[in-house]
């Protein structure tokens, strides 16, 4: 059983690099963003829900993310452990991720916090939406986003820490560089992959 949350800025990689270790330990990568998509795109009563929120240009609500979390984890392939990636995103929702982990007689292992230099990521963020023709996606509204990012998970990572659960990894690299940063930072908590890893 491995059941490991990253946590990290926009353009830190953490997709990246949760789809490597989800891969290396055999255990879904879970994303919020990917379940509200899911559930929407099969218009499952959850995703209705979600939807009316979303196409009114609001924030789904913690209870109705509860709720598309624990439905997710309740799937037969989260039963050998899972990587959630982003959620929790508030006290609220760590207070709800712990009642749902209790229940089931679980607890998270390790929280990986991915950190990377600011400018780095502004310039990377900045190519990514050249790229993919954002240009709405400006130096200024990046660092907005990771203030806002900052601001809101800087109290998630106060909790676990006094947990003694987080890890920090510096997310600048090649891909496999910063996957075996974060190997290496997981096995000196005891956690190794069952499957070899790339």
């Amino acid at each position: 059983m491995t059941r490991l949350l990253l946590i990290g800025p926009p353009g830190a990689g953490k997709g990246t690099q949760a789809t490597e270790l989800a891969e290396a330990f055999g255990i879904p990568a879970i994303s919020t963003g990917d379940i509200f998509r899911y559930n929407v795109k099969n218009e499952t009563p959850l995703g209705l829900q979600a939807k009316a929120f979303m196409d009114a240009g609001e924030y789904v609500p913690d209870s109705l993310t509860n709720a598309i979390v624990e439905d997710r984890l309740q799937e037969a392939d989260a039963a050998p452990g899972f990587l959630l990636d982003g959620y929790p995103r508030t006290t609220d929702q760590v207070a709800e991720l712990d009642r749902l982990l209790q229940a089931s007689g679980t607890a998270l292992d390790v929280v990986v916090l991915i950190v990377a230099d600011t400018d780095e990521v502004v310039s990377r963020l900045l190519k990514r939406a050249a790229e993919q023709g954002r240009a709405d996606d400006t130096a200024d509204v990046i660092r907005h986003r990771l203030a806002v990012y900052e601001e809101q998970t800087a109290p998630l990572i106060d909790v676990y820490s006094a947990r003694g659960l987080v890890v920090t990894v510096d997310g600048l690299g090649a891909v496999a560089t910063v996957t075996g940063r974060i190997l290496d930072a997981l096995a000196e908590r005891g956690l190794r992959p069952p499957v070899a890893s790339k």
